[in-house]
């Protein structure tokens, strides 16, 4: 596997387990969030997020992490298997609220 799409909500361990993987396979790691997020917590324009993933999702090798429901059908027609991680909602709080407190 060449190209890993993980998923899951917020606190679900995504970029943890892609990390993970990324030290096993040496894929390239692309973190969804750090592409998105501008200076200041301003979001990319629609079009220019597009046009970011479908370049991302272009390369032959990559862990791409993170949600982004407007982008997944680029990422899925390039994806060679899906990483879906479904735990209970408290847990994915759980781990939210002790990252805000670290």
């Amino acid at each position: 596997m060449q190209r890993i799409m993980i998923i899951g909500c917020c606190g679900a361990g995504k970029s943890t387990l892609a990390r993970q993987y990324h030290a096993i396979t040496d894929l390239p790691l692309i973190h969804l969030d750090q592409c998105y997020w501008r200076p200041g917590w301003e979001e990319t324009p629609d079009e220019e997020w597009e046009q970011t993933v479908t370049g991302l999702a272009a390369g032959d090798r990559w862990i791409i992490d993170g949600n982004y429901g407007s982008s997944l059908d680029i990422r899925l027609a390039r994806t060679e298997m899906v990483i879906f991680l479904d735990f209970p909602t408290w847990r994915c709080v759980w781990r939210v609220l002790k990252r805000i407190v670290r």
